[in-house]
């Protein structure tokens, strides 16, 4: 078994313990689809009633009103909560900036790993994805159970999530660390299309947030491998941290108004300890009691 394996393992077997008591926030929605542990919204088969609603062509007759109809001449139908089973769909950031230190790379795999088995856990269907400017493609999930981390980092530059053939309603995960140029309102868009709801974890390195550049610096584009030198000036590192803090501003005003929890992650330090930075406060995460 290869050292990485290994250390995936390790990863996997911690978060496991992990979501017996945190895990990814299922109890703000609700579920469509087929029989499994949870409530949803839906024509379904409980007792327990929840609403009416107009009758369109197609419904199931057996769900009419009848008395409803008797008092108004109108086809309505009765909705009543079905038992359904959650839908994630994971997006993993396929840009090198994902890897840019190991602190960095460790609490990736630990993001994705608490992601999967907050969803295997929940008995819920999970489709697993990587995504960057060149494209999407699939990842098997026996590959990634089998502690296979997927090959490969994309082109830099924004992720085409709008792409990616979301199932209805499901709720996709984005495991990012936001670091594209750009607008971010389409990939919004692509999450919470298909009335999808979604949610982002974003690692982050110390070092990214605050480069401890003094003097001459041998700058290297992570992306791109592209390398110059440059003379670091404080009024330069002051510029750099004004625009960073601005960047994620913008995405923390973005996912607001999008309604898409977004959790900044740091890279150091114990797991729990992590996300009780942001996850919490963002609702990106829940607690089990």
């Amino acid at each position: 078994m290869s050292s990485e394996s290994e250390t995936l393992r390790e990863v996997h077997a911690r978060m496991k313990r992990i979501v017996q008591a945190v895990r990814l926030p299922f109890r703000r929605h609700n579920w469509r689809g087929q029989a499994g542990n949870w409530l949803g919204v839906g024509i379904g088969s409980s007792i327990d009633f929840q609403d009416h609603r107009p009758y369109l062509p197609g419904d199931d007759p057996r769900y009419i009103d009848w008395q409803a109809y008797a008092r108004s001449g109108s086809y309505t139908m009765k909705l009543y909560r079905e038992e359904v089973s959650p839908r994630v769909d994971l997006v993993l950031d396929d840009s090198a900036s994902m890897l840019l230190t190991d602190e960095k790379r460790k609490r990736y795999q630990e993001l994705v790993y608490f992601a999967l088995e907050s969803a295997l856990q929940t008995g819920a269907g999970i489709h697993l994805y990587r995504a960057g400017a060149g494209g999407w493609a699939p990842i098997p999930l026996p590959a990634m159970l089998g502690h296979q981390w997927p090959e490969g980092t994309a082109a830099a530059g924004f992720p085409a999530l709008e792409a990616i053939p979301f199932r209805h309603a499901s709720m996709r995960v984005w495991i990012t660390d936001l670091l594209f140029p750009g607008d971010p309102d389409a990939a919004l868009l692509g999450l919470r299309g298909g009335r999808g709801r979604a949610v982002i974890l974003a690692p982050y390195a110390g070092v990214e947030a605050d480069p401890p550049w003094v003097g001459n610096v041998d700058l290297v584009d992570c992306e791109s491998g592209e390398r110059r030198r440059q003379h670091m000036r404080e009024d330069v590192r002051r510029g750099y941290r004004d625009a960073y803090r601005r960047h994620f501003d913008m995405w923390a005003d973005r996912t607001r108004r999008r309604d898409v929890p977004l959790a900044r992650v740091p890279a150091e330090g114990d797991f729990l300890a992590a996300l009780q930075q942001d996850a919490f406060r963002a609702e990106a995460v829940e607690v089990l009691v």
